[in-house]
């Protein structure tokens, strides 16, 4: 929803009703009140944010055949050792010092 500049908050005007077990209600609950919400905002936060990542994973781009053949060539290419992240695998996790 879009809102004017001068306008305060969107109008929260549509309705999204679900159906759900009451085992799935019982976490979701649970969620939103571990983190200090309403169910309905809980939900809706959470939703949003999986759909946005989700359109967002969505990435088209179009290649004439020679550069699509280039392209996977360079994913089927090894990857350079990087030192930094070599040392960083080498060393024990923090909860073993």
């Amino acid at each position: 929803m879009t809102q004017a500049s001068n306008a305060g908050p969107a109008r929260k005007d549509d309705v999204i009703q679900i159906r759900a077990s009451a085992e799935t209600k019982a976490i979701l609950s649970r969620a939103a009140t571990l983190r200090g919400q309403k169910l309905s905002e809980f939900m809706l936060e959470s939703g949003r944010r999986q759909a946005e990542d989700t359109i967002l994973d969505q990435r088209v781009f179009f290649l004439d055949p020679e550069e699509h053949d280039s392209f996977l060539a360079m994913l089927d290419e090894p990857g350079q050792p990087v030192a930094d992240v070599r040392d960083r695998l080498a060393r024990p996790p923090a909860w073993e010092r």
